[in-house]
């Protein structure tokens, strides 16, 4: 892909009205100037947006996936677009180089599906759970690996053509991963690229009501759309375990538990197991789809 062109997608709940602005304005600063910016407010009014700035009001919350492809078919009607940035409303680009490092990633390797940013608090401090491989110790070490970061990360669009959107039936929780192997069974590349930075406030995936509930149900249906049959239970294993290790409050156990429930019970969309292949690769880079 030769000088890919960039579109911004931002979503708003409507409740970071200044955090809002401060990525806008630092999206703005950005050498290379992106060809669009589309701001979602997924069931929410917008506030006033800069000039040139596109701005979607949904009259009810889509959950991430769904309200990440309203934007992502704006993007595709404008025609323009080679590679979609997905930025969450509080994050910050902290340099100004971001949309030109991107550009030049995919202009040196168009199977280059996915790049994964490097999620940073105000201190410079990676969390353990943002960076997207099982040895996390070293948030500095780039690489391929086999999912990616929601809150700051790239997509091609021939990809998206290729592997389709988001999984709206999933809401929240999990949809990173469903992209991300639908990418890697296609042929793409993910590669987790540190000296892309969003600087996000420190926070705990807790604080979302249905946490345990999403986890527990998407993960299940993670397994189900996409896991050869003789692998799914073994993976719903570890992570029940895990689960049970992990986890300190009763309350949050008992959602997780009616999360699972629903997981097994509920239809979420077309079966289409990876290839054994896939499932090698995955391996390979470090973290095998039963964990």
């Amino acid at each position: 892909m030769r000088h890919p062109r960039l579109g911004v997608a931002i979503l708003t709940m409507g409740n970071r009205p200044q955090e809002l602005q401060a990525l806008l304005d630092s999206v703005a600063k950005q050498d290379t100037a992106p060809a669009h910016v589309v701001v979602v407010g997924n069931g929410s009014p917008l506030p006033p947006l800069p000039d040139g700035v596109t701005g979607i009001e949904l009259p009810e919350n889509l959950g991430v996936s769904g309200g990440r492809n309203v934007a992502l078919r704006a993007l595709q009607e404008a025609g323009d677009v080679d590679v979609v940035v997905d930025l969450d409303d509080d994050g910050l680009l902290i340099s100004p180089d971001v949309f030109t490092l991107i550009q030049s990633l995919y202009e040196r390797d168009n199977r280059l599906g996915i790049v994964s940013f490097r999620i940073a608090d105000e201190t410079g401090h990676t969390q353990r759970r943002h960076v997207p491989r099982l040895r996390a110790s070293d948030p500095m070490r780039r690489g391929l690996v086999t999912t990616f970061l929601g809150g700051g990360h790239a997509l091609s669009m021939p990809m998206l053509e290729q592997t389709g959107g988001w999984p709206e039936e999933f809401f929240y929780a999990h949809e990173e991963t469903d992209l991300a192997w639908r990418a890697l069974d296609a042929g793409w590349k993910i590669l987790y690229e540190p000296a892309l930075v969003l600087q996000h406030p420190r926070t705990l995936p807790t604080r979302h009501a249905v946490y345990h509930r999403m986890v527990a149900r998407n993960r299940v249906w993670l397994a189900k759309r996409h896991l050869p049959a003789v692998l799914a239970p073994v993976y719903l294993t570890v992570w029940t375990l895990l689960t049970l290790a992990r986890t300190r409050s009763l309350g949050g156990l008992r959602a997780w538990a009616g999360g699972f429930r629903e997981g097994l019970r509920t239809p979420c969309g077309r079966r289409r197991p990876v290839r054994w292949a896939t499932v090698w690769r995955m391996t390979r880079l470090g973290r095998p789809p039963i964990i």
